[in-house]
């Protein structure tokens, strides 16, 4: 409609070759994983992949209800995201949050990660006041919460977290949709 060119792009499958069981880490950046904790829209779980896969996420952590790769929806979104980042499932996401923290019982596969819940909390913190020595290595992972588009993160979960921040809004509305959120903070985090 536009009158422009239009060219035809030809995606190629990932081979054996091409996949990979975790994302490069970035040179001085964290280590950071993602959790969902009962994102309800299958279009911003595929959109999270896609985002995920940009920044070079290790995992991502689906819990309660949110739609895994499974969902026809979640992976025409994710645009093949949803193959080369490894995910996991567990409907009680509290038993994985406790799980990922290094808290759950003896026979579980501990991480020992800090956990970080993007929220509008009275805890919370603005995103551009981190202290930029948190996020560097040697520290542990950081797992990145985002919780319901409407009720949010669950507050058992919010209360494991080490730290809760938020992204100051500057116009009416109070939020952002959760993969645009979701984006704006992982690109934070990672650079």
């Amino acid at each position: 409609m536009c009158l422009g060119a239009t060219h035809l792009e030809i995606q190629r499958p990932l081979t054996a070759d091409r996949r990979f069981d975790t994302a490069p880490e970035t040179k001085d950046g964290p280590r950071v994983e993602a959790f969902l904790d009962n994102v309800r829209s299958a279009w911003n779980v595929g959109a999270i992949f896609r985002t995920a896969d940009a920044f070079g996420v290790r995992h991502i952590h689906l819990g309660g209800i949110t739609p895994t790769p499974e969902n026809k929806s979640v992976a025409k979104t994710a645009l093949g995201a949803d193959q080369s980042i490894p995910w996991t499932h567990n409907k009680n996401g509290l038993a994985m949050a406790k799980q990922l923290k290094g808290e759950g019982d003896a026979l579980s596969l501990s991480k020992g990660y800090k956990l970080w819940a993007l929220e509008q909390d009275e805890r919370a913190v603005s995103i551009y006041d981190l202290v930029i020595d948190d996020l560097r290595l040697p520290a542990p992972p950081i797992v990145l919460i985002v919780g319901n588009e409407v009720t949010g993160v669950d507050p058992g979960i919010l209360d494991l977290c080490d730290k809760i921040i938020y992204i100051p809004m500057h116009g009416e509305k109070r939020s952002l949709n959760v993969e645009v959120a979701f984006g704006v903070a992982v690109s934070l985090l990672v650079s």
